[in-house]
């Protein structure tokens, strides 16, 4: 099954948008979700911590093409709400309802654990592009800073779908394996650059904590400057290995 593919490198293969920007088809994101950019109080620095009481802020994202869809629900582990997602030869993601702007908040924090890593999975490799969890960020595509090969090729889809697809992401990943690059483009879509936050199996199990810089992170991804407006997301997929994990997320943050 060909997945995680945004859109192609020609314009004129636009209509093959597929599962993945690595995992936003353009009709979905823009045609089943309303989202704004949302601003909150200066006073604590966030733009939101979710601690997973419910899922009410979030949207899911289904594929057509896919039957199985990773199951996401809250549970109670000791006193804490959690998320979990369980994927079993399955693909979708939930999408946070709210998009930021990515200079005002600069900073991501969660907290997540996996059951297992995939033994087939591979982050170079279209056969292997499936993780236990990950989390994105997705950057809204601007057309009055695009060159004019971008105004051609987002202009094509937006004709298409009524909507400009997303210009580009951030993937952190929960890696398979080890590789020798800390940034990985996507097999399927250059768009989208991979960040292996955790490797293997060593740490699965257990409950890991992170913190990344979205700005430092782009820089280093693309070299120069994200577009100002991001979204969030979250997934867990094993369509392509046909393996099972769970994932779970104890909290996210966006923050200053």
């Amino acid at each position: 099954m060909r997945k995680k593919a945004v859109m192609t490198r020609a314009a004129g293969h636009a209509v093959r948008f597929m599962k993945s920007y690595p995992f936003f088809p353009v009709i979905m994101i823009f045609l089943l979700l309303v989202v704004s950019v949302y601003h909150v109080s200066a006073e604590d620095g966030k733009f939101m911590r979710e601690d997973f009481k419910d899922l009410k802020n979030w949207k899911p994202l289904e594929f057509p093409k896919i039957k199985e869809h990773t199951k996401y629900s809250v549970e109670i582990e000791g006193d804490d709400s959690i998320l979990k997602a369980v994927s079993n030869a399955s693909a979708s993601g939930i999408i946070f309802r709210k998009e930021f702007n990515v200079f005002e908040y600069s900073r991501v924090k969660w907290k997540w654990k996996v059951s297992n890593v995939f033994r087939t999975g591979n982050a170079e490799e279209k056969w292997g592009d499936d993780y236990p969890l990950r989390v994105y960020i997705i950057f809204k595509y601007d057309p009055d800073k695009a060159s004019f090969g971008q105004k051609i090729k987002y202009g094509l889809a937006r004709s298409i779908y009524g909507e400009y697809p997303p210009h580009s992401s951030l993937n952190y990943i929960w890696a398979n394996r080890k590789h020798d690059k800390d940034i990985i483009p996507n097999p399927y879509a250059k768009e989208a650059m991979m960040i292996p936050l955790q490797t293997g199996d060593a740490n699965a199990g257990r409950w890991i904590e992170e913190e990344i810089n979205i700005i430092e992170d782009y820089h280093r991804a693309f070299g120069e400057d994200p577009p100002a407006t991001g979204s969030l997301a979250i997934m867990s997929d094993s369509d392509n290995t046909r393996e099972s994990a769970a994932g779970y997320i104890d909290y996210i943050e966006v923050f200053r």
